[in-house]
């Protein structure tokens, strides 16, 4: 029997006629749904799609087929429509994984807020620096930073920001602000790092044209952003701090941002579970709740 799932992503490629925007709208990698596609052709033994670098062409079994695939899309929006109605109340227990940088400014009251609105949902969280195996540990929804090398997974992104290079203004009193990456140089730098001799900052100016890349021996390393942020508040150096960690330092003015128009890449924190499995009701509440809720955690991000 073939796979309903790849049907209807067979269906919304050939909607859009692009395998990169039927990915979009589906929110999963291209790479998946071309996968997804070439399995339901092995599958059925029958080549479904003509492609070649600028357009697709359905075949004429493709044709066929397309009459099928979008019934049963339609018929799976209606019976997942049919159970959402039935499923007035979210349930279950829900397992995420998060940085602990993240724990206090966004985990604690995105997943407080959750619970408010569904008081019948048990949350599970495991904080962890490294990057959880889903499936052996028992994970629904992970938070993570950066692009995803994994294809079986789907993101959601939540954020976007880039780091800023931070420091006390008790720390600046005693010394001349640099005003370019070199002047770094003459400065106590403070980097998240792990048992690395070399820290290397990449830095592009405002005007979109000049970049610097700073390699420096750090004064202090740490492997945790809220410790950095502890350290940066002592007034023991200058260093970089993703905006979402502990952001009332930078709105009370206990840290101010150093070199302003010399800006760190942007980053996505996104939630990804794995995209080849069945969808949790409660997971894919949460997915959509952490997306409209964080931007008005953090209104205004740095990019």
């Amino acid at each position: 029997m073939p796979d309903l799932n790849a049907l209807m992503i067979f269906a919304e490629v050939v909607e859009a006629n692009s395998f990169s925007e039927a990915a979009r709208r589906l929110k999963m990698p291209t790479s998946t749904v071309s996968r997804r596609i070439a399995d339901l052709e092995e599958q059925l033994g029958v080549r479904l799609i003509e492609r070649s670098t600028r357009s697709l062409r359905l075949t004429d079994v493709g044709s066929e087929v397309l009459e099928h695939a979008r019934r049963s899309a339609e018929i799976s929006e209606a019976i997942d429509n049919i159970a959402s109605n039935h499923l007035s109340k979210v349930s279950g227990t829900l397992r995420l994984s998060a940085p602990p940088s993240i724990s206090d400014s966004l985990l604690a009251p995105l997943v407080g807020a959750f619970q408010t609105s569904y008081p019948d949902v048990r949350v599970h969280v495991f904080i962890t620096e490294r990057i959880v195996d889903q499936i052996a540990e028992g994970v629904d929804l992970a938070f993570r930073v950066g692009e995803l090398e994994d294809s079986s997974l789907v993101a959601r992104r939540i954020l976007t920001y880039r780091h800023q290079l931070v420091a006390s203004p008790a720390y600046l009193a005693t010394r001349k602000p640099p005003a370019a990456p070199h002047d770094l140089l003459g400065h106590r730098l403070l980097a998240f790092s792990f048992w690395r001799p070399e820290k290397v900052w990449n830095f592009t100016h405002v005007n979109g044209k000049d970049e610097e890349t700073l390699t420096f021996q750090p004064y202090l390393s740490i492997n945790e952003y809220a410790g950095l942020a502890t350290a940066l508040l002592a007034g023991t150096g200058v260093g970089d701090l993703p905006p979402i960690v502990q952001p009332q330092l930078l709105r009370d003015g206990r840290l101010v941002e150093v070199m302003p128009d010399w800006h760190f890449r942007i980053f996505n924190l996104s939630v990804v579970h794995l995209g080849n499995r069945y969808t949790p009701r409660a997971v894919r509440v949460f997915k959509e709740f952490a997306a409209q809720m964080a931007p008005t955690l953090f209104p205004a991000l740095p990019i």
